[in-house]
């Protein structure tokens, strides 16, 4: 009888007890409100405070989302209605959804087939003055020292989307700490693990007071302790908008006990990784995507590209897979499905011609690598995506596909 994993692929740990704890303390006073405070300091600007510290940046802010933090930065960094902002061709919504929300326009970049932005594409795309967001998807790094030297060479500032690489780093420096602000996410799915909410840091005092006003700090920004001073502020107060996108007590709570076990989940991801790309080396038809010896990365899913297979037998694939519990997600598809979408459902973006991007796409397999798994389920998915990658059975009757 065929193996079937019986796990699920979004089932995450549960919450430390100290980080219960701690919410039910928060709960117990009743201050959800950050500025809400008698005498302590609050949960949120302590988080700020200790996420810094964790990232080696001077300033950070918590927000309500990952998707908050990217508006933020653009807003902060003079991101507006008409203006073009490059961005990676291979990301999720929210990365062209902050571009879009400013009214400004999404200038998609190539990928390549390591699932990273094409450095040629972007320098040849790049203009002075214009805003790069990011995006490191999926977890995969570009060559961080030379995307900073296309981008410097051609006055392009930086907002890093970390949003799968919150831990990861390139040659020793942080993901996040190579342009003026980092951008990262503690959704469920993520790496720390608050349900949803943001954070974003920088050394930029000006860019960060902005974001601080932005977020909806009213006057009371002097109470944040991982942001620049009160003078900072002085001719920023009146004029920058409140566009209320505050984090809660309740989550920074949650949130704080989870920093110091941030480098065991990186590691314990990569031994999740390594062992799902061990058991996919040297399938027919079956790629598995390189990792550079600079990059510290974050295994918490995994991607595999079938080139040159047609869309009736990948979506035959994904429902074998789904019927022996093997949840998958292909990228290639062009309509939406759950999370996963392409450049070519985002119509609030202007139509651009993507060929390298579309032709990995429509190849490209991607799953979600939960640390409830452990090692031998790692094996046996890999069995299990293995031998259907070298099956053309039908799809299973009445098998539905697999998007979110």
């Amino acid at each position: 009888m065929a193996e079937v994993f019986t796990g699920s692929f979004t089932q995450q740990e549960p919450i430390p007890d100290d980080a219960i704890a701690a919410a039910v303390a928060v709960m117990r006073h009743g201050r959800l409100h950050r500025y809400n405070t008698a005498g302590e300091i609050a949960e949120t600007a302590l988080l700020e405070q200790e996420f810094a510290a964790f990232t080696g940046a001077r300033y950070c802010l918590a927000v309500a989302s990952g998707g908050a933090a990217m508006r933020l930065a653009l807003q902060a960094a003079g991101v507006g209605p008409g203006d073009h902002v490059l961005t990676n061709a291979f990301t999720l919504a929210p990365v062209p959804g902050a571009i879009a929300a400013l009214g400004a326009v999404p200038v998609f970049v190539e990928t390549t087939a390591a699932l990273t932005i094409d450095l040629d594409d972007l320098a040849a795309k790049a203009r002075p003055g214009m805003v790069l967001l990011l995006s490191h998807m999926r977890g995969h790094l570009a060559d961080m020292d030379r995307l900073m030297q296309v981008c410097e060479a051609a006055g392009v500032r930086v907002i890093e989307d970390c949003a799968h690489t919150m831990g990861a780093a390139w040659n020793g420096t942080p993901s996040g700490r190579h342009g003026i602000a980092g951008c990262y996410s503690t959704q469920t799915y993520k790496h720390m693990n608050s349900g949803e909410g943001g954070l974003i840091v920088s050394d930029d005092a000006g860019l960060m007071a902005r974001m601080v006003l932005l977020s909806g700090s009213y006057m009371l920004y002097d109470r944040h302790r991982a942001a620049p001073g009160p003078e900072v502020y002085a001719d920023l107060r009146e004029v920058v908008p409140n566009v209320s996108s505050r984090m809660d007590n309740l989550r920074a709570a949650i949130l704080r006990p989870q920093i110091p076990l941030l480098a065991p989940r990186v590691a314990r991801w990569r031994t999740r990784h390594d062992a799902l790309e061990a058991g996919l080396q040297g399938i027919p038809g079956l790629t598995t995507i390189p990792r550079p010896a600079q990059e510290t990365f974050v295994g918490s899913s995994f991607q595999f590209l079938l080139p040159g297979r047609d869309a009736g037998w990948i979506d035959g694939f994904l429902a074998r897979c789904a019927a022996r519990g093997v949840e998958l997600k292909w990228f290639g598809r062009r309509e939406p499905a759950g999370f996963t979408s392409s450049h070519h459902s985002w119509r609030y973006a202007p139509d651009q011609s993507l060929p390298t991007t579309d032709a990995v796409l429509a190849g490209l397999i991607d799953m979600r690598v939960p640390l409830t798994f452990s090692l031998e389920d790692c094996a046996l998915i890999a069995r299990i995506i293995g031998q259907e990658a070298l099956s053309n059975a039908p799809a299973p009757i009445g098998q539905t596909r697999q998007g979110d």
